[in-house]
């Protein structure tokens, strides 16, 4: 059960936490849809990402939804996890790794992956720190 009371603004137990600030909410589900809508990854990657983190950030509402696939075969999808993996390890990225990105994506890629990535964990820490379970009573 989460540890603060859900709000009457948003549509998910998450969004009713962040709704008792209701600009807040606003503006993040609007930033959520914007980096979900992108075309330049696809839906696949982001969820394989989304999900390396919750497990790595402890969140019980986002673990829910699925663990980390054992078996991707793509290369892109594969170093994107990678990175979600080693970003919420540590606070820099080394050279050697920064050139492995390179060889996969885009510098515009690399920003906008690293963008999600922080998006995602910022939700995730969110919902942990406030105790957001995987089945919640409203």
């Amino acid at each position: 059960m989460a540890i603060i009371s859900f709000s009457q603004n948003g549509s998910t137990p998450f969004q009713q936490l962040l709704g008792h600030n209701k600009g807040i909410l606003e503006r993040w589900a609007s930033l959520e849809e914007y980096i979900y809508s992108s075309n330049t990854f696809p839906a696949e990657l982001k969820e394989e990402v989304r999900r390396t983190l919750a497990f790595n950030n402890g969140c019980e509402y986002c673990k829910a939804k699925g663990a980390p696939s054992k078996d991707i075969m793509d290369s892109r999808t594969q170093t994107a996890v990678h990175l979600a993996d080693l970003s919420s390890k540590t606070t820099h990225i080394s050279d050697d790794e920064f050139s492995a990105l390179k060889e996969v994506f885009t510098d515009s890629e690399i920003s906008e992956l690293l963008a999600l990535i922080c998006f995602i964990t910022a939700c995730q820490r969110f919902g942990a720190l406030l105790n957001l379970g995987p089945v919640c009573q409203i």
